[in-house]
Order: C-alpha cells, then sequence, then structure tokens
C-alpha cells in the first residue's frame, strides 16, 4: 500500500519552519530537517524541500491569517548559514512518480499564491531576507513574497538554474514571476536562467531580481528596520486576538471513503471516481460576527471550508487513479444562504475576510484541480451562494427537474446570493459567472436579478446556470453513461483538454503560471533528457552530465 499523505499538520509537529512573533512582525525561519523527508531514499540537504515542507509552510501562512492577525509583516529567512533554500530536492525529484512530482509542483503553486496574495487579501507583507545561495525553487520562495531584500557577499546570489543543470524548468511560477511580476527585460532574464551560479549584488538590484542588495554588515539590522517600517505603514487594522485552528476530525474507511462533519468523501475505484458530498448545516446560523468569532473554527463555513480543503487534496495525492470527481450536496438552501449573509453582511470584519479569501482559494484549487468534474444537483441540494460557485468550476453540471416518484426531497432548485458577483473570483480576474458568459454581460445581468430566488430546472437551464435537465425518466441512464464515457477516454488527453476550456478570458500571471505548468511539467518531466537513464535529473549530483537527444520538436 502507498503511503497516504496527509495534510494535516499543527506547529508542534514542525520539522523544517519555526516562527518568532514580534508583534506585527513575524519571523518565519527555515531549517529543513535533513532526515525529514516525507519518503525515504533521500536527504533535504541545503534547505531543499519535498512536499512535506510546503504542508508544514501551506499551514503556517493559513495560521497566520486567522491564529496571528496582528501580523502585518512577516519575514521569511534561512536558519542555515550560507544558504536560503537549494529549491526542490533533486533526489526527491528524481525518485518520484511523474504524478507526484506534477501534484508537487502544482500545491507549492498553490502555497506561493496564498502568501504573494497575503498583502492584498490580509494586510500580512511578505518579506524574503536572502542571506547565502537562493536557488531554483528557493528563488521562487522569494519570488512569491513582496519585498526581496539581498545580502551583498560572495556566497550570496539568486539563480533559476534548472535548465542547465536540470533539463528541466522552474516548476513553480519562477520564469513568469521574472517577466511579469519582477518585470525583468526578457534578454537579461534569458541569461539569468542559462547560468548555473546565478547572480549576485547590485546586478541583482539592476536587473529587478530583488528589491534590495544590502551589505552583509549591516543586512540584519537593515532587515529588522525594514520590517518595522512596513508594518508602520500598513493599513491593516490592529486584531487583539484571533482563532484557534484546532484539528480536523476525520474517519477514513477501507473503502477510500473518508468522513467529516460536513463532507463525506466516497471513492468508486473499479469506475474510477470519487463522489464529494456536502452537507449543508443544521443550525441557525450566527446572529452576527460576534457570535461567529466565538464558534472560531466550529462556525459552519469555516469548518466546511477546511474539510472541503482537505477533501480535494487527499483526493488528488492519494486516490490518482479517480479521475472523475462528482460534486453532490443536500441542505436547506436558504440556512447556508443565512449563514453567508453573516459574512456579507459584515464584510470588513477581519474574520469575514479571511473567511471569504480562503474560499476563494479552495475554489480556485478546485478550478485547477486535474480531474474532470460534474456536479449533480439533485432533489434536497443546497448549491447556495459559495456553493454554487461549483457548479462553475467543474466542467458540466446535471440538474434533475420536476419531482421524482418516491423522493420526498426538496425539489432542487440553485440560489444565487451576491457573493456570486464578486467575491470569488478566479484566477483570470472575472467571476466564474463572468467567465461562463464571456462578452454576454446581458446574461449575467439576469442571472444576478435572480438573486435570492430557489430556481428550479427550467429557469436554471434557461438562464445557463446548468449545463442539462434531465427528469426521472432520464436522470440515471444519461448519468451513468456520461461517466462511463468520461472513463474511458484518456486521462491526459482529458487533462490537456480541461486546462484549456476552464480559463478562458484575460490571461493574468497566475493563469499563466498554471497553464504553462500543465504543459511544461506533463511534458518536460516524461523527457528521457530530463528523466531518462541518463538524463540530467538523475545524473544531478554524479560528477556526469546529462546526455540529451538533441532533436528539437
Amino acid at each position: 500500500m502507498t503511503k497516504m499523505i496527509d495534510f494535516q499538520t499543527n506547529p508542534s509537529e514542525y520539522r523544517h519552519w519555526r516562527v518568532e512573533y514580534e508583534g506585527p512582525v513575524a519571523n518565519l525561519i527555515m531549517d529543513v530537517d535533513e532526515d525529514g523527508g516525507l519518503f525515504e531514499g533521500y536527504q533535504l540537504k541545503l534547505n531543499s524541500y519535498d512536499l512535506g515542507v510546503d504542508i508544514e509552510l501551506a499551514d503556517i501562512v493559513q495560521r497566520m491569517r486567522f491564529e496571528h492577525p496582528e501580523v502585518k509583516v512577516v519575514v521569511m529567512q534561512s536558519g542555515k548559514d550560507r544558504v536560503f533554500c537549494a529549491g526542490a530536492n533533486i533526489r526527491m525529484l528524481g525518485g518520484a512518480a511523474h504524478s507526484h512530482k506534477v501534484n508537487f509542483c502544482k500545491f507549492t503553486n498553490e502555497t506561493r499564491n496564498t502568501y504573494e496574495a497575503a498583502e492584498a487579501d490580509s494586510g500580512q507583507k511578505y518579506i524574503a531576507a536572502v542571506k547565502g545561495s537562493c536557488a531554483g525553487g528557493g528563488y521562487e520562495l522569494a519570488l512569491a513574497c513582496n519585498h526581496i531584500m539581498l545580502t551583498d557577499d560572495s556566497t550570496s546570489s539568486v539563480a533559476l538554474p534548472e535548465v542547465p543543470l536540470l533539463a528541466v524548468l522552474p516548476g513553480t511560477g519562477g520564469l513568469t514571476r521574472v517577466t511579469d511580476k519582477r518585470k525583468v527585460r526578457r534578454d537579461l532574464a534569458d541569461i539569468f536562467c542559462s547560468v548555473e551560479e546565478g547572480i549576485r549584488g547590485k546586478r541583482a538590484k539592476e536587473w529587478r531580481l530583488v528589491d534590495e542588495v544590502i551589505s552583509n554588515s549591516k543586512f540584519d539590522e537593515t532587515v529588522v528596520q525594514r520590517a518595522q517600517e512596513f508594518a508602520a505603514q500598513s493599513t491593516k487594522p490592529d486584531v487583539a486576538k484571533g482563532i484557534e485552528l484546532g484539528p480536523i476530525v476525520r474517519r477514513f474507511g477501507d473503502d477510500g471513503s473518508v468522513t467529516y462533519s460536513t463532507v463525506e468523501v466516497s471513492v468508486d475505484r473499479v469506475a474510477r471516481k470519487a463522489t464529494i458530498l456536502i452537507k449543508g448545516p443544521t443550525e441557525d446560523a450566527p446572529s452576527d460576527m460576534a457570535e461567529f468569532t466565538e464558534q472560531g473554527d466550529q462556525a459552519y463555513l469555516l469548518r466546511l471550508a477546511r474539510e472541503l480543503d482537505d477533501a480535494i487534496l487527499h483526493l488528488r495525492l492519494n486516490e490518482m487513479e479517480a479521475g472523475l470527481l462528482v460534486f453532490t450536496s443536500q441542505g436547506d438552501p436558504s440556512l447556508l444562504a443565512g449563514h453567508e449573509q453573516v459574512l456579507l453582511r459584515d464584510a470588513e470584519h477581519w474574520l469575514s475576510k479571511e473567511v471569504m479569501a480562503y474560499w476563494k482559494r479552495i475554489l480556485k484549487r478546485i478550478d485547477v484541480t486535474s480531474r474532470s468534474m460534474v456536479a449533480l444537483v439533485e432533489h434536497g441540494s443546497c448549491f447556495t451562494g459559495v456553493l454554487a460557485e461549483i457548479l462553475w468550476a467543474v466542467d458540466r453540471s446535471y440538474m434533475m427537474e420536476d419531482e421524482f416518484e418516491g423522493d420526498n426531497r426538496h425539489i432542487a432548485s440553485v440560489l444565487l446570493t451576491p457573493s456570486n458577483f464578486g467575491s470569488f473570483p478566479m484566477a483570470n480576474g472575472l467571476t466564474r459567472l463572468q467567465t461562463r458568459f464571456l462578452h454576454d454581460e446581458d446574461a449575467v445581468a439576469a442571472a444576478q436579478e435572480t438573486i435570492g430566488n430557489a430556481l428550479e430546472a427550467s429557469d436554471a437551464d434557461e438562464l445557463g446556470l446548468v449545463t442539462i435537465i434531465l427528469d426521472e425518466i432520464d436522470w440515471d441512464d444519461e448519468i451513468r453513461i456520461f461517466m462511463e464515457e468520461r472513463a474511458s477516454f484518456s486521462p491526459d488527453a482529458m487533462t490537456g483538454m480541461e486546462a484549456n476550456l476552464r480559463f478562458s478570458g484575460p490571461e493574468t500571471m497566475e493563469t499563466r503560471i498554471f497553464g504553462r505548468l500543465t504543459a511544461w511539467q506533463n511534458w518536460i518531466f516524461n523527457r528521457p533528457n530530463a528523466v531518462g537513464e541518463a538524463g540530467a535529473l538523475q545524473r544531478y549530483g554524479t560528477g556526469l552530465r546529462g546526455e540529451f537527444d538533441m532533436e528539437r520538436v
């Protein structure tokens, strides 16, 4: 049995990071345990990382926002001498299955994006304080920060050496952030990505690879000074106390099922599909954000967010052959709308902002999940507000029309709320409805006019909110045929088709990162020049250069 990868952790279990809180400033120190790899067969030398290191980082970033809202500046730095971070561990990459490499790169991308957006979403600015070698994924850690400071000495440099050393590319957005975010000139970026030793000192600043270069003797004090300056300039309101994120309670079954308090995952390994049932709230909504805050991580919408996020990540890494994800829901739509309304009514409350921003990230995670996805709007469902977003994140949605004999659940409906019109933008900067009805503003306006109305199948179909509506006669057969057909297609073709279709609309740095990730990691990570017996990734550290098939394709 393959080892199950668990995305749950907490500060008492960290092996690779530590955090020192000093009022509005937090020092985030990367000090990777060489012997703490997620799998056997490699050591995490030189602050290199694997998925386990990134799981801890993702947990820290999440807790920073919910448990430590007083933090306004986060200083990311190394706990080791003469090295900031050597990037993703090469031995891990060389020995990992292709599917693991791709999912690893995707999760690290999502983690980078999360703290990169922390200043805009949460008022938390990240500074990378780089001393020593900062290479590959290490520089990509820094690139996702809002401000990069580099010490000026003979050992400190920034580098993206994947092309000359490994015959692969910076897999967590490196090339795109260099050009789109740092605004590095294309010809200079070409040089930068072609030299193993990287760029140091004033040239790194002149080429816009970093924001500041400081002499070694003044570096530490300047970092402290800069963090305090940024904290003083912050417009983030002071929050005295956050909420604790306790462990997520779940139960695993021998059949692949996972049961949470608000989510049930069932896996049919023969049919290669997983069904995700989202259960609506059973209790009345909190009266206001004060009561929501008092409920803490047990407030329904936050508890559901954490459980659904964990379920998606679990399926990605631990159920690789479940090529179809089926989203269903059951609950009272109006009760769910009431829970969401508490957040919308007090949208400036710090915790309201954090919960809504978290849902934005979860929906983006669904958007970029490389599985076929379908939503079934059945009788008794509660695809309302934030959950209605799932209907437009998936590839298709089917909805029950009219009553089904013997089915006493309330009639299937879709209920839109104000959140569907701006609260959860996609990576392309548009809402999912704007992306669905690209260049058709009238269709979006027509949907917006129905806010608060329970839309049954014919109305939802007329508005274009679902793909197909089916009555009792056709429902079972049509759903079965769709699922069987999907399972018969090539997973590679499906991944390519779905990734292309999901991101219509304007191109952004984020869509470019994920679009290119789908293309280059699925292709380059399979090429013999990188992963063959004589490939650069396999020969790295042996003293032998990779042997390449020099044909251009």
